[in-house]
């Protein structure tokens, strides 16, 4: 199903390929499947295709991959060369997927893990890396072989990680305290916390359905205040209509109150600039915000706060990841230049400018690392284990879009909880068991 699913993704993305094309003068690869790539005097071209505009970007993390790019570039001149391609978020895996399909798929491309990285690996399109990372040393620079536990398929390596993030609430401590809230930790001190921030005129949460994955995030961390089992629900088991998912959905229409009145169309770089241009109390993120937070509004930092989605026992964690072309021409390129994604100076820089937590064994100073990056260690060290997002742990790509919009359409009050149940059920019954 996986494979057909492939087919079916690439095959639409050629379409919009061939109507629209990539856009952009850094959208056009100088090399890959397909595509010649030696420059004048031997230098080997390869290509790396990033979700973020790294010469606009605000994005602290962003700017570290740039630093990395161009050191990369300068230490290897006249040997190998990168050049990026770049896109926004929202529109990374479509182009993507119509450049694997026109055959000029980028030489490495980053990927999240689990399903979005499965069909990539089935038919081929990701090599694997285990010969990679098992010389020199390179695998033993992690800080675990867990790292790789969800870029493994039938014991082989397809992506190395770049980082660790949680999925938190960042918090506004003045507002808080002006509204005499306490940092909630079950749901009705949540709902309680909203109402007092209401009270005292701040619009209490920002977030974006406008990006479906933001929103389903939430709905995630409620599913798993209910008890969902996504391994019961995949071998059937258990059933979506069990009224678990059902009180979920309930209880994202009650949080809903208290989002900001365009919650529906922001995207997720809005509904962030809510929080740290202080427009809104808290901000239901992923720690990878800590870079675009402190990068955008540096006088912030003092004032941001962070706390672990109340109710729950476990936290969402995740990790940017990067995949290697099968038909790239240039392969010990494209692997020097993952090694430099995960070298001391690159992981250094993720946790002490970007505030993220690093693969690597590397040390870095705390004291110069942003504040909120001890107060998501902190979050990790309370919480008793940690899960994947919802779209990215389900059997497949399409199952995982499925929820997302399962939700928005819950919360625009276009779908009830018990018929996104209902329907979650006859999507799996016909196309995940």
């Amino acid at each position: 199903m996986k494979k057909k699913l492939m087919a079916v993704i690439l095959s639409v993305a050629m379409t919009a390929a061939l109507l629209t094309g990539c856009g952009g003068k850094e959208d056009t690869p100088a090399s890959g499947g397909g595509t010649e790539g030696t420059a004048e005097g031997g230098v080997q071209e390869i290509t790396w295709m990033f979700w973020d505009d790294l010469n606009a970007t605000e994005d602290l993390i962003s700017k570290g991959y740039k630093e990395t790019i161009d050191r990369f570039n300068a230490d290897y001149e006249g040997k190998y060369h990168v050049t990026p391609i770049t896109t926004n978020l929202e529109e990374y895996y479509p182009k993507l997927n119509a450049l694997v399909a026109s055959n000029e798929t980028p030489d490495v491309f980053i990927v999240s893990p689990g399903p979005n990285l499965t069909v990539y690996v089935d038919p081929g399109v990701a090599a694997p890396l285990d010969d990679y990372l098992a010389a020199d040393g390179w695998k033993d620079s992690f800080t675990s072989d867990a790292v790789f536990s969800q870029m493994t398929y039938d014991g082989q390596i397809y992506a190395v990680p770049l980082n660790i993030a949680a999925a938190c609430a960042f918090y506004n401590t003045e507002m808080f305290e002006t509204a005499g809230v306490a940092v909630p930790t079950t749901w009705d001190e949540m709902l309680d916390a909203c109402e007092k921030l209401q009270a005292a005129g701040y619009t209490p949460i920002t977030i974006s359905a406008g990006t479906a994955w933001c929103l389903s995030m939430v709905a995630g961390y409620l599913c798993e205040m209910e008890g969902v089992d996504l391994a019961a629900l995949e071998d059937g088991s258990a059933s979506w209509e069990d009224g678990k998912m059902e009180s979920a959905g309930a209880k994202l229409k009650e949080l809903s109150q208290y989002f900001q009145k365009t919650a529906a169309g922001d995207t997720n770089d809005v509904a962030t600039a809510n929080f740290y241009n202080e427009e809104a109390a808290i901000l239901i993120q992923g720690s990878w915000a800590i870079a675009q937070i402190n990068g955008s509004n540096p006088d912030f930092e003092s004032r941001c706060g962070v706390f672990q989605f109340p109710g729950v026992e476990r936290i969402i964690a995740k990790s940017d990841s990067l995949a290697m072309s099968s038909t790239t021409k240039y392969p010990e390129a494209c692997a020097a230049l993952m090694k430099y994604f995960t070298d001391d100076i690159s992981q250094k820089y993720t946790a002490e400018i970007g505030g993220k937590i690093p693969v690597t064994s590397v040390e870095y100073d705390a004291s110069v690392a942003p504040a909120q990056l001890e107060y998501v260690m902190n979050v990790f060290g309370s919480a008793k284990g940690t899960f994947g997002f919802y779209n990215e742990s389900m059997p497949s790509t399409e199952a995982g879009a499925f929820f997302d919009d399962e939700m928005v359409s819950v919360f625009l009050g276009d779908t009830t909880p018990a018929d996104a149940a209902a329907n979650m059920e006859d999507f799996y019954e016909s196309n995940c068991r």
